[in-house]
């Protein structure tokens, strides 16, 4: 019988490069963009609308744009016959776009608590973050306390109180997005799980109230917590009609909420619960410690989707009333001393550019968190 030969090579093989049509910026190219005649004829499509677009928004944004002066210096002249964007306008009305009719006194306190909300957001958004649960103490527990402190004011310390009436811009529509997205998904978990419930009457509840509240828009939610909501209640008891938005944008944002929480609950297998119970834990533990971290975690893309929509609809609750960002911008580009088509469309690009940094940076965020998520799971 022949022996087998072995051979042990003495020296490491040579590192070999990847071809450069399949590595670097070339090979990404290649891989995304001209990978097929069809993704070739879509790259074509999507270069001419952005060589259509983005250059004359830039020149109407950056190039003629108007950074100084007054309404004069944005009207269309010899000197510029093709004016841009009136920044101006934006300027002199910054102040009343971020405070809205909150007294210049006290505005410092408006300041405070953008920032203790920015230090919130920012500890628990860290992942590495030491002490994350005295974090989530801080953001559930200490946030909402410190902020009527500021906002409302409290006579007994020194700071006069400021009625929601003057309270305007940028700061509602932070407060109606943060108050929304706070207390959405932890009524959002209660009411899917109360779905889920064995308990008939629990169950039918929670369903009727899902179902009622996503039946209707939200601008009806709104119009019902701020009108109808005092023809039942005594004038006294009639609650501020800022904290009735408030009410109605949780109650709208909790009940789709309710239905994402479900989805994740729904595509957590059997076999978890199973083991579970076979550890001898109870259904509390089970979906506290088993259950929602799972579930959490398969709808994180869906929970954000119901964040971005619900800060983009805040801009409804100026139909009640309440002077949010959006609403002061209508009402400054109506002052006479500024009414021109130019600094209506600025008004409304600043806006723009308000929401979709906003939006974007959640949406970004959460992109980079499935992204470790998916890392530490493979």
């Amino acid at each position: 019988m022949a022996s087998d030969t072995f051979y042990l090579r003495q020296t490491p093989l040579v590192v070999l490069l990847p071809p450069r049509a399949r590595a670097g910026v070339l090979g990404w190219l290649r891989a995304n963009l001209f990978s097929s005649p069809f993704n070739i004829g879509l790259t074509a499509i999507c270069v001419i609308l952005i060589a259509w677009v983005v250059p004359p928004l830039l020149r109407f944004l950056l190039v003629n744009a108007t950074w100084s002066g007054d309404r004069a210096a944005c009207l269309p002249s010899a000197d510029n016959p093709h004016p841009g964007a009136c920044w101006a306008f934006v300027r002199v009305w910054l102040s009343y776009f971020v405070y809205g009719f909150y007294p210049i006194a006290q505005r410092w306190r408006v300041d405070l608590f953008f920032v203790a909300l920015a230090f919130g957001i920012g500890w628990l958004a860290w992942l590495r973050a030491p002490r994350r649960d005295v974090a989530a103490l801080y953001f559930f527990v200490v946030l909402p306390v410190l902020s009527l402190i500021l906002l409302c004011g409290f006579p007994l310390i020194g700071l006069p109180g400021v009625s929601t009436v003057l309270w305007g811009g940028v700061l509602v529509t932070i407060v109606v997005a943060t108050v929304g997205m706070v207390c959405s998904l932890p009524l959002g978990i209660l009411l899917a799980l109360a779905r889920r419930s064995q308990i008939p009457v629990v169950k039918w509840l929670a369903v009727m109230f899902i179902e009622f509240v996503r039946g209707v828009p939200l601008i009806t939610v709104l119009f019902m917590a701020s009108v109808m909501l005092p023809l039942f209640v005594p004038e006294q008891l009639s609650p501020d009609k800022l904290l009735r938005a408030l009410i109605g944008v949780a109650m709208f944002a909790s009940a789709y909420m309710a239905e994402v929480i479900r989805a994740g609950l729904i595509a957590i297998p059997r076999g978890q619960y199973e083991a579970a119970q076979a550890l001898g834990l109870g259904y509390w533990r089970t979906t506290a410690l088993v259950v929602l971290p799972q579930a959490l975690r398969v709808t994180l893309p869906n929970i954000v989707n119901v964040f971005i929509a619900l800060f983009k609809d805040t801009t409804l609750v100026f139909i009640v009333g309440i002077f949010d960002f959006l609403r002061t911008i209508e009402a400054a580009r109506g002052d006479p001393r500024w009414t021109s088509p130019i600094v209506s469309i600025t008004g409304y690009a600043f806006a723009a550019l308000f929401y979709f940094v906003c939006c974007y940076g959640m949406s970004r965020y959460v992109h980079g968190m499935e992204r470790r998520l998916a890392r530490r799971s493979g």
